[in-house]
């Protein structure tokens, strides 16, 4: 059993498809502390209806296989900018430049999680290692 995790941010996003037509799909996006999931929008074959209905299968982009957010890029009131997978693999995607935008969401928590882990390890070595140096190596000759 899984424990909730905390949604930071839900909204929509466009990305950009990996197909050899590379067009910009709309996708729902639920930013969690572990990642970016993503929905598809279950078309009703009726143009943009804003009550459109998403599939209830994300896909998910976890923080631990993130390297970096990348390339913003400003144009005609949308901001563009790239995933950078540690796979080397980058998505594209692109939002409206209004608000805070979701790639400097993204990054600030891709950077809260990756510090989360470099406490935990600090943490798991410095227990590790008083673990060790209680053997005795302390005590007086």
């Amino acid at each position: 059993m899984s424990l909730p995790v905390k949604v930071m941010r839900d909204g929509l996003l466009e990305k950009r498809s990996s197909g050899l037509l590379q067009l910009w799909k709309k996708k729902r996006c639920v930013l969690t502390e572990e990642g970016l999931r993503l929905y598809n929008c279950k078309s009703s074959g009726v143009g943009d209806a804003p009550g459109s209905a998403w599939s209830s299968k994300a896909k998910e982009l976890r923080f631990e296989r993130m390297a970096t957010v990348d390339c913003v890029e400003y144009k005609r009131g949308l901001v563009y900018f790239t995933v950078v997978m540690v796979t080397g693999k980058e998505i594209d995607f692109r939002c409206p430049q209004e608000g805070t935008a979701w790639n400097a969401e993204i990054a600030l928590a891709l950077v809260r999680y990756k510090n989360m882990q470099a406490v935990q390890t600090g943490r798991n070595r410095h227990l590790s290692s008083a673990h060790l140096g209680s053997t005795g190596e302390d005590e007086e000759l």
